[in-house]
Formats: structure tokens, sequence, C-alpha cells
């Protein structure tokens, strides 16, 4: 279990002063000078050896995509786009981060774009994040006349303005390329790749994208060392991470803990348990709304980490537990995501376009029994007919849920059907 002292973000329940004054008192902006004379490259590497992988889902390791960024200037500038578009169902991290310590995602910006030698970065928030919005604007105006960001940023003789781009709410906005086209004013529709977004991204310029939680905790990195946050967790899979825990738990919540916590102690300690006992579970979903869910077998000791939840055949994604106790229609649940993916398909690749919405009409029938059993194994098919065919992950998002569903509850599809067609004959 992660001690108190190794927690990053220390007002994620908004206990404290979200402004410059208590976040200075939390340790944000401490000599932050210091830490850009550590040099551009050095502060790569050290992310690179602190072992912090992306946050936003995709796990990607973060000093790696650092370090793809142009170190020579052609004459285009180089830019740091922060991805707060949170909009995977059942997540809700970064929107704490900006709520609450909005200070610490812009150090982590300051502190990133100069790495990168970026000249600016701008935050991609969520349409819907009002408030967030809000806090975020007023800490960079706070910022600003600190002398922190802007012209000379914290002394250190370095340029750098930071910007908010209020999204339109659409879920494709958070697959990084359609975030860059909608950031530029055009339709959010991802762009094949490559080029990729470090040779040619926002205005045809070297940009990286990045989550809110995995920008946020640059910073602190740098402060206590790489060997401190390459010593939390499991190899390949280190450091802290923000799990939002939802559904049937006695007391829902986000909490900050190591990479590689068993699931149950994750879910007994800190929400309070499964509604009617750790036996009442039938299932959870390990990492936000695009992962295939998990039976309770599974569940019993599973880590929630990057690799072990990949071998179990499902994944760590942005780490949104959602908890089902035995009163779920698990069909029905996952018959609601393939609504949510029908409807935010972007239209742009036929797999994506025709299969969300085939699959989605197909497990309407299966929610209500009216289908034959020889359509499972065609609903498994188009979907794998939909995965690693589109251009971005929706596709795949749309297809592994259904997946997982058929995986471990296939008698319980194959039950309605049979128990429909009895009630039917009767």
């Amino acid at each position: 279990m992660l001690k108190d002292q190794d927690r990053i973000f220390t007002n994620l329940y908004g206990q404290q002063d979200w402004r410059l004054a208590g976040a200075k008192a939390r340790g944000v902006w401490d000599n932050t000078k210091k830490l850009l004379e550590i040099g551009q490259d050095e502060i790569i590497e050290q992310i690179k050896s602190s072992g912090l992988r992306g946050r936003g889902g995709a796990g990607f390791p973060t000093g790696l995509k650092w370090s793809f960024m142009p170190k020579e200037s052609d004459g285009r500038p180089n830019y740091l786009i922060v991805n707060a578009d949170e909009s995977e169902p059942g997540t809700c991290k970064d929107r704490e981060i900006m709520r609450f310590d909005p200070h610490r995602l812009l150090e982590g910006c300051l502190v990133a774009g100069f790495a990168m030698r970026a000249v600016a970065a701008y935050i991609y928030i969520r349409g819907e994040f009002v408030n967030e919005a809000i806090h975020l604007n007023a800490a960079i105006d706070e910022a600003r006349e600190a002398g922190l960001i802007g012209k000379n940023a914290c002394g250190s003789g370095y340029d750098f303005d930071i910007f908010v781009h209020r999204g339109a709410g659409a879920y494709i906005c958070g697959e990084e390329t359609a975030l860059i086209e909608s950031l530029e004013g055009n339709k959010g529709q991802p762009r094949l790749k490559p080029p990729f977004p470090a040779n040619v991204g926002a205005w045809g310029c070297p940009s990286t994208v990045n989550n809110v939680e995995s920008i946020a905790v640059g910073p602190e990195i740098l402060r206590r060392s790489a060997d401190w946050f390459a010593g939390l967790g499991r190899p390949n899979n280190t450091g802290t991470k923000l799990f939002c825990i939802s559904g049937h738990v006695n007391t829902p919540c986000n909490v900050e803990e190591e990479m590689g916590i068993p699931l149950k102690e994750l879910i007994e300690k800190h929400a309070g348990g499964v509604r009617g006992g750790w036996d009442n579970l039938l299932a959870v979903i390990p990492g936000g709304s695009s992962v295939p869910l998990l039976p309770k077998s599974i569940c019993d000791d599973v880590l929630m980490d990057f690799d072990s939840l990949r071998e179990v055949q499902s994944g760590l994604g942005t780490a949104a537990v959602i908890v089902m106790d035995k009163s779920t229609d698990v069909i029905q649940a996952i018959e609601r995501l393939s609504h949510f993916y029908k409807h935010e398909s972007c239209g742009q690749c036929t797999p994506c376009r025709e299969g969300t919405g085939w699959m989605w009409r197909v497990m309407q029938r299966l929610v209500t029994g009216d289908a034959e059993i020889e359509e499972i194994d065609m609903l498994i098919d188009v979907s794998k007919r939909i995965e690693g065919h589109t251009i971005c992950a929706l596709g795949d998002a749309a297809a592994w849920p259904i997946q997982g569903l058929i995986r471990h509850f296939r008698p319980v599809v194959e039950e309605r059907i049979k128990s429909k067609k009895a009630a039917n004959a009767a």
C-alpha cells in the first residue's frame, strides 16, 4: 500500500486551497528553475529511467515519447499538447487534478515543454468540464502574474506560455490526432500515421500529446529522483497511479495507489468493498469502458498494472474500475457500452462506422434473447473484423467489451436465448 509521503496528488479531494498559495504550500512550483537547470536532454533521460508510462490508456513510455521531438529546429516551433478530453466512461481522474491541483499540471507543462523545446502548451479540455476550465484559466493567470510562465519563465531565460482550448464534448477527440484536428478548428477525425505528431502535429509543427496525469507527475519525479518513482510498483509498471472506482461498491472514490496493487485490495481498502460482500461480485471492468471485463474468478488475485491485466486478456487503460455485483444484467451492461461506441464513432473508417451499429443491434437482441445461438459466433467474427482494421483504436474499444462478455459469460448469453425460445414455444 502506498505510503502517505509517496503521494504526488496531495489535494485530490479538494480539502485545501487550489490556488497558487495553496499549491506552493504543497510543494508545487518549489524551485522550478533548478529543475530546468538539469537540462533538456537530462530531464528526458530521468523520465525514461523512472519508467513512467502514459497514464491516458495506452501505457506508452513517456520519456521515449518526449525523445521523439526534434532537438534542432528547422524553423517550425515545437508544441506540447495536453489531452484533458477525458471522455472514457468510468474515468474521472484528470478532472480532479485540474479542479483541485491545477498548478501541478501547469508546472508539469513547463518542465515537459522545456524538455521538448516547445514554445507553448495547449491544454485541450473536454467541453463539459466547466469548473475545471475556470480553475485552469485562473491558475494560468496566477502563474503568469507570478512570472512562473510566460516570458523568462521562473527566471530561467526560457519563454513558455500555456493556453486552454475547450472541446465540444466528442469522445473521439481523446485520440491524439483527432484532438489535433479539433484544435486546428477541423472536424475531430483521426489522421493516418505516419507522419506522427512528433514530425507533423498541430499546424504542421512537431507536437507531443500527453495525458494530464502523465504531465502532472513530471516535476515530482525530477524533485524526488527517478529511482524513487521506479522503486514504486513493479518492474516495467512503476510509480503511482490514480484509480477511479465506481459501480457496486460501498464508497465509490478516486484514490492514488501504487501500480501493481491487487484489485481485491484496491476495492476493499479504498472503496469499502463490493456491495453485499466480495462473494456478491459478478465482474469488474478494470480500465475504463473500452477494456474487456473480468469475472470474479480472475478478480480474486489479479494485479492492477499494464502487464498483469494484459496477461488475463484485459488492460489497465485509464484505471477506471467499474464494479458489477450479481444484480447486474451483464448483457445489458455491455449493450449499453456498445451503444456508446456506436454513437461516438466518427464514421471515417467503414469497419467502425458500419460495424459498431451492427454489433449494437445484435447486442440489443441478445439482451431480450431474440437471437439465434449461431449469432454469438457471428458477433465475435464481426468484432475481430473491426479490431485492428481502423485508423484509431475506437474500433478496438467497441470490439473488446463484447469479446470479454462472450469469453467469460457465453453460457449466460446462450441461456437467455434458450429461455426466450422456450417461452415463445409455450
